[in-house]
């Protein structure tokens, strides 16, 4: 099997032909013959493949896209080869992917939500079909080398422990030889959440010792490709390159946020007012194209606090640097490409944002994402923001900007991330790139694309068939389609012609020049009505490019042709019955997915770590017990024996300077601790933490108690618990607290147990005092709060 024609390629694996040739007795014998082996290898021609998937970047943030933010080296690629000002993902990030790496539909692969909301219902159960290979899998099968770098949000949640299992991983199920990257929708960029594989392991340094997991994930791609070309010279490669930039928390170092000073102080109206006019001279819009107004809900700039202008701006300035240095890393993999004389025959997508900028950082932004998600956003008023101002960004925030700011980068379009109704949550300038490939440099193409069309496009430049089986199974056919025909012409026929959105409830169709779409939630609210009581509107995009004019009154027959086929297409890709829960959706019993963690109790071992609050028992809103099986060495115990969460929410059980204490860390605004007051002995101790919930409601306070066996320690109280998350990225560890800390205290004793630790054992609802609260009523309330 090699570059040979003759090459089967349609059932992968390739078969392997037995010999039928003459076999000798004696290797010796004159008749003696075999064909030499051949390597596995593409068609000759295929190009090396480089897909930069950006996070939460709307269309008008780049300068390749005439937005305010300083990105050459994408304007670099656009200059080598073409600027798609139609391409579409899906509003939302976890569908995008999924879509991108199977060139299906997100609801033909179970993705119809983030994995966090997964159901029981096909198109929304986070599982891809096993009749939907992924791309990366097929192009192995054929020969490339594959690698992910960065964000992987396609693991179902019950499958992203440390016991998998793996069959949705980047590696090995996603077809990707290597993957250097986290799992989930968005990890802390100085104290990230890695796997290599599936092993989880840590940072090289620390913040103060220079580190960030973007510079970090761009050295590990350029050294894999270093050693790809080194190794396997004519073998080409697949690179997924994925980086957390720039979905919330927005971290970067401050000299990069430093070089937008003053350069966002006049606010997010006459901000999109720039980038229209800059948009229309750079031609990715076009003349007669009506700048839209804003946004239902979405407050001027005027109307917002005068005295909260600085930290606003502060806010776009540190959003502006971190896409600038997303940007200037993925520079650095190209520079490595060129140097090793590969960047010509490489096949480059750089797709500027997984959906529209991203309406979840309030309508003043946030110094730390906890307050939102917890619904505590009272805790963080006005003063608050002010006085924290200078935080944004560094290891002590984790930040997103005000939701005035993702409606500028959306220009010229209205709404954002999860509208899958409007251009703002689905177009997403996109620019192609392959000098050898493609002949024109610096064009634009117009055609209508949408993220499936990645695949079949990359398997059209490989000279590779769409597989009609995959390890037996045989395959739904791509349902996007191939862009290459646009490569050589910009008059180039539309092939794309048809296509549904959907989120949340959020819907709209495309069908050639006109959609009708219906809006049915804002980002930053709950569903109030039936998806019967949505009120659909239809544009003619061939004559209204940024969905300005409403023609639904005058065109009724036309939106009611387009109403219909949105519920075909609804029928056909698994997106029916669609639903336009959130907040219950997050608990896995109303979702009807499976559980890891079932019972009130749970015993953990020492060296577990990386343990995601999906892998967990509930503590919250109710009393536990945490009980520790331990061995204090001579010279005394020191270090953490259980945390969860980090900085910005969590709590621990540990050791500092001889005494056992419990840390409860409220979103990093304060830290209750309870101290034992007796110096504990080396030797064994069975160690315990109770926890007496107040009750009353959700997020309320509680008395603590330590124990060394039946010996009581010491008692205090925490004000005040987190209501629904920890944290979205940081995690449950044994005998350390990986990632940011959650009590002040380890900068002293550093986090790892100095002794041995039998087990830990979590367990909950054990006090006659308890107060229970129903999952379902939890999300009810959560809804309410929204």
């Amino acid at each position: 099997m090699s570059t040979k024609p003759d090459v089967q390629r349609s059932s992968l694996p390739i078969p392997d032909l037995a010999y039928t040739g003459t076999v000798t007795y004696d290797a010796t014998d004159p008749d003696t013959h075999y064909p030499p082996i051949e390597r596995l290898l593409p068609p000759e021609g295929a190009p090396n493949v480089l897909v930069v998937l950006i996070d939460d970047t709307g269309f008008g943030a780049s300068s390749a896209f005439g937005g305010p933010v300083h990105t050459p080296n994408f304007e670099r690629v656009a200059a080598q080869g073409l600027k798609y000002t139609r391409f579409h993902t899906t509003a939302l990030c976890s569908p995008t992917r999924a879509a991108l790496l199977s060139g299906r539909n997100h609801h033909t692969v179970g993705m119809g939500g983030i994995t966090e909301i997964a159901t029981s219902a096909p198109g929304y159960s986070s599982l891809r079909p096993n009749n939907c290979a992924p791309l990366a899998e097929t192009l192995k099968l054929n020969g490339y080398s594959t690698a992910q770098f960065g964000k992987c949000h396609e693991v179902p949640v019950w499958q992203s422990s440390p016991v998998g299992p793996f069959d949705q991983w980047p590696s090995p199920g996603g077809g990707f030889e290597y993957f250097y990257g986290f799992i989930g929708g968005e990890t802390n960029q100085w104290y990230p959440a890695i796997y290599e594989g599936t092993t989880p392991v840590e940072p090289w340094g620390t913040p103060e010792e220079g580190y960030h997991f973007m510079a970090d994930m761009t050295q590990k791609a350029i050294d894999w490709t270093k050693q790809q070309k080194a190794l396997a010279p004519d073998k080409p490669f697949f690179t997924y390159f994925a980086p957390g930039a720039t979905h919330a928390p927005h971290h970067v170092p401050a000299e990069w946020a430093d070089k937008y000073a003053g350069k966002f102080d006049q606010g997010w109206d006459a901000l999109r007012e720039e980038t229209f006019a800059r948009q229309k001279a750079l031609g990715v819009i076009p003349e007669n194209a009506v700048l839209t107004e804003r946004s239902p809900g979405i407050p001027a700039w005027d109307e917002m606090n005068p005295e909260l202008h600085p930290v606003l701006a502060r806010e776009m300035e540190v959003y502006a640097g971190y896409l600038e240095y997303a940007d200037h890393y993925v520079g650095e993999l190209l520079d490595a490409l060129e140097e090793l004389d590969v960047l010509d025959d490489t096949l480059v997508y750089v797709i500027i944002g997984d959906n529209g900028a991203s309406a979840e950082g309030t309508m003043k932004g946030t110094t730390n994402e906890a307050f939102t998600i917890n619904h505590m956003n009272e805790l963080e008023d006005d003063a608050y923001l002010i006085e924290h101002k200078d935080d944004l960004g560094t290891p002590r925030s984790y930040n997103h900007y005000a939701i005035g700011w993702a409606h500028a980068m959306d220009t010229p379009y209205q709404w954002t991330k999860q509208v899958a109704s409007h251009w703002g949550g689905t177009r997403n300038g996109t620019i192609v790139s392959w000098p050898n490939g493609i002949a024109a440099r610096g064009e634009i193409r117009d055609q209508f694309a949408h993220v499936i069309d990645v695949a079949p496009t990359v398997l059209e430049a490989a000279g590779i068939p769409e597989p009609a089986t995959v390890h037996g199974v045989t395959q739904r056919p791509y349902e996007g389609t191939p862009m290459n025909s646009s490569f050589a012409s910009a008059d180039a026929d539309e092939v794309h012609t048809t296509q549904y959105f959907e989120m949340l409830g959020n819907r709209a169709i495309f069908h050639k020049g006109w959609t009708a779409v219906a809006k049915h939630k804002d980002p930053w609210l709950a569903s109030s009505h039936g998806l019967d009581d949505d009120v659909w509107e239809l544009y003619n995009v061939e004559e209204d490019w940024t969905q300005s004019n409403d023609l639904a009154a005058k065109e009724p027959a036309k939106l009611a042709e387009l109403q219909r086929l949105f519920l075909i297409q609804a029928a056909r890709f698994n997106v029916l019955p669609m639903d336009i829960r959130s907040a219950e959706r997050f608990n896995e019993e109303i979702a009807g997915r499976p559980a890891l963690v079932k019972g009130t109790s749970q015993t953990l071992y020492s060296g577990m770590k990386r343990l995601s609050e999906n892998s967990v028992v509930n503590i919250k809103n109710k009393s536990f017990t945490v009980t520790a099986k331990v061995t204090i060495p001579e010279g005394g115990g020191a270090g953490v024996i259980i945390a969860q969460g980090g900085s910005y929410g969590g709590w621990s059980m540990y050791l500092h300077e001889g005494t056992l204490r419990f840390a409860y860390n409220v979103m990093g605004i304060e830290t209750d601790y309870t101290t034992s007051e007796t110096v504990l002995e080396p030797g064994a101790h069975e160690l315990r933490v109770h926890f007496a919930y107040d009750g009353g409601g959700l997020g309320k306070g509680g008395a603590v108690t330590l124990f060394d066996g039946e010996t009581k320690l010491g008692e205090g109280r925490v004000g005040r618990t987190l209501p629904f998350f920890f944290s979205m990225d940081e995690t449950v560890d044994v005998g350390a607290d990986v990632a940011s800390p959650v009590s002040a205290d380890y900068e002293a004793t550093g986090n790892a147990f100095t002794g041995k630790i039998a087990w830990v054992r979590l367990d909950v609802g054990d006090d006659d005092h308890d107060h229970l609260i129903d999952p379902a009523h939890q999300m009810q309330i959560a809804m309410t709060r929204q």
